[in-house]
């Protein structure tokens, strides 16, 4: 993982007329971590191919070694010795950065773990996770009788978890309007907790992020586990199942960071294809070629692959984007774009990611020029007639400064603008290379 001290302290982008070409994405962040938790839970030995290697993996895999899984690397391959759901390390004390998709299963996971082997762990990651929160997913495995503490303030990380005897109830409840990642940890570990009896996990209140779950509900059955859902509000995990290897499994590309390359060929013109993921991906992100549609560009689709264009300016739109959380910040520099004001709705969950997307989106398109109305779950853009240079903070999140490259890009009504992006190596979280790809384009 770089550290602050490695990292240059901005980046300067120019303005670019045109971009269009083809590029091979990363493997997706949240297939890889939930690949590779499944591999060290089931039984055997599983070779994760063209896993994503970023930060956030990194942080998996280190925490999954010091957890005592055998681990073998040979470039983007990894080899995994299953350990049956019982790590073989009962103590450990985690560092694990600002990845949610690798501390939130790995609470469920170790919660678990500790009422077998007597184990006593400790989550902790940067400060930005310690700000935020994880008390609907403890509140989930306080229902089976789990001993989880936390270590500074009441639902949030770090967290301490002390081993002691779990029972299994007929039914989970879990929070699900403030993160997806909470009902995937439950997800992951159910087959662990219904050996003799049936399980069933409900979601009450909101649901964000369904496309998530789908992923992992999907992920499970390739390790053995079969789910059945009902309104993606209820799982039925039957008794008896076990994680078992499927001795080979391909990481997906990233759907996420295609959005980027696609808005590319959108605002411009293009044509930009992105080779990895397609119309047979498991990641609800490629729906954001959908969006891209709406807004007036050209969608082209193959099996793994997906292409988009336009001969015309982009329209505004307002969506509901509870679909495509991620992605969604992408639509909100498209926006930028168009002759409209463009309003993405049902995004609350953009105030609990690596930092506060709402806020920090709304203050940096204020900088572009544009007038934006930010709401507790909204943001409304209207663009100005001229986008202006700005230094674009980046507040330690991968998102905001791939989203903000493409405002250099000229589009069919306005033209981009030069910009400086803030401590632009944040991209390692998910996508290193990230800066270089998008010269290349």
């Amino acid at each position: 993982m770089s550290t602050p001290s490695q990292r240059p302290a901005h980046l300067d982008l120019p303005r670019r007329a045109h971009v269009q070409g083809s590029i091979t994405l990363p493997g997706s962040k949240s297939i890889s971590n939930r690949t590779l938790l499944l591999a060290a839970l089931c039984q055997g030995s599983t070779v994760v191919r063209d896993l994503l290697d970023a930060d956030d993996t990194r942080v998996m895999l280190a925490a999954l070694e010091q957890l005592g899984i055998k681990l073998q690397r040979s470039g983007n391959d990894c080899t995994i010795e299953g350990c049956g759901g019982v790590f073989p390390v009962a103590n450990a004390d985690l560092f694990l950065g600002n990845a949610g998709t690798a501390f939130r299963p790995l609470t469920a996971a170790l919660t678990v773990a500790a009422a077998h082997n007597n184990g006593h762990y400790t989550l902790r990651g940067v400060p930005r996770m310690h700000e935020r929160p994880i008390g609907d997913l403890v509140d989930g495995l306080r229902q089976l009788g789990a001993q989880i503490k936390y270590k500074e303030n009441e639902g949030f990380p770090p967290l301490e978890i002390i081993g002691q005897a779990l029972h299994a109830p007929d039914k989970i409840q879990v929070y699900g309007g403030t993160s997806s990642q909470f009902v995937t940890a439950l997800l992951l570990v159910a087959p662990l907790l219904a050996k003799v009896k049936p399980l069933q996990l409900e979601v009450v209140g909101e649901l964000i992020s369904q496309p998530y779950l789908e992923i992992t509900v999907n992920l499970m059955a390739r390790f053995g586990v079969q789910v059945k859902t009902e309104d993606w509000r209820r799982y039925h995990i039957a008794a008896g199942q076990t994680y078992q290897s499927p001795k080979e499994i391909r990481v997906e590309g990233d759907a996420s960071s295609a959005s980027y390359f696609l808005a590319a060929g959108a605002i411009t013109g293009g044509p930009v294809r992105v080779i990895g993921a397609g119309k047979t991906s498991i990641q609800g992100d490629v729906q954001f070629a959908a969006a891209l549609e709406q807004m007036g560009a050209t969608i082209t689709w193959g099996d793994d692959w997906i292409e988009a264009s336009a001969s015309g300016p982009l329209k505004a739109i307002d969506l509901d984007c509870n679909h495509i959380p991620d992605a969604a910040m992408t639509l909100a520099i498209c926006a930028l774009h168009t002759a409209g004001t463009t309003t993405l709705r049902n995004i609350a969950s953009w105030r609990v990611k690596e930092t506060d997307r709402l806020a920090a989106m709304a203050k940096e398109l204020r900088k572009l020029g544009a007038q934006v109305e930010e709401g507790a779950d909204y943001i409304r853009i209207t663009p100005p007639e001229q986008l202006q240079p700005a230094e674009i903070e980046t507040y330690d999140d991968h998102r905001m400064a791939m989203c903000f490259s493409l405002a250099t890009l000229d589009g069919k009504l306005r033209a981009g603008t030069p910009l400086r992006i803030l401590d632009p190596m944040c991209v390692a979280k998910t996508f290193p290379d990230y800066f270089e790809v998008f010269a290349a384009l």
